[in-house]
């Protein structure tokens, strides 16, 4: 760890911290000295992430609920007192024939991946300002491409990118950074959980699939922390792309 990535004395708020990309990025962010609020709506799942972080503080929450969102970050702050990074990792996909699509799995979608990370930024701000902190948003290669079956998921990973820039750009002259990450596939549980649409062509699903492979989760955390550190200092509305080249063209 370089001393420019030191998060010693900082504090983070991760989402999606029971499994796969957010339980990476917290204990990442944990190793790098940061005091982590873990957040999620899998309760065992965070409680072992809890479990591997020493002094770590955790939150069962369903955030498409946009109260919820408000209470998370303001309790993160009770308990450590600062927050200096929040890191919104959560996120979910429903792959669909797109006229089959149901409307719950569309606001689901929506609200988790797109209201959420608003909604905890809108809250978080005021603190962050206060500790010249960053936010770190979880976009996605569905962000700057089309992928079959998956437009819920990507009209929401495209809403990050434009709310990324849009808030950077609102706060140019404030002390505050805020930044995107946009993996490709990756090894994780919703990667597991993989359910392909009745009748679909897999020759356009394979299409997303990249020629070197998955991307490896801590890839993505440790590019997280290196925005949420004073290492970051020179991005700011920018959207690292980390997906083994599947958006080069």
């Amino acid at each position: 760890m370089s001393i420019a990535t030191d998060m010693s004395g900082k504090v983070a708020l991760v989402t999606g911290a029971a499994s796969g990309l957010g339980r990476e990025t917290a204990l990442a962010l944990a190793k790098a000295g940061a005091r982590v609020y873990l957040v999620d709506v899998n309760a065992e799942g965070l409680a072992e992430t809890a479990g591997m972080i020493e002094g770590s503080a955790s939150e069962t929450a369903d955030l498409s609920d946009a109260q919820t969102c408000g209470k998370v970050v303001a309790a993160a702050v009770e308990t450590f007192g600062r927050l200096d990074a929040l890191c919104n990792v959560a996120g979910l996909i429903y792959l669909a024939n797109t006229p089959d699509m149901s409307l719950d799995r569309l606001q689901r979608t929506l609200d988790v991946n797109l209201m959420a990370p608003f909604v905890l930024s809108q809250a978080a701000i005021p603190h962050l300002l206060e500790t010249d902190g960053a936010i770190v948003n979880v976009a996605s290669s569905a962000s700057f491409i089309g992928e079959a079956y998956a437009a819920a998921y990507c009209a929401s990973k495209w809403g990050i990118i434009g709310m990324t820039k849009a808030m950077a750009m609102e706060f140019q002259k404030k002390p505050i950074r805020i930044n995107a990450v946009a993996p490709g596939g990756m090894v994780t549980n919703i990667a597991a959980n993989f359910v392909p649409p009745e009748g679909c062509d897999f020759d356009l699903i394979k299409r997303f699939s990249g020629m070197r492979g998955t991307v490896e989760v801590e890839d993505v955390a440790n590019m997280i922390v290196l925005l949420a550190s004073d290492a970051g200092r020179g991005f700011h509305g920018a959207c690292i792309n980390i997906d083994k080249g599947i958006t080069a063209g």
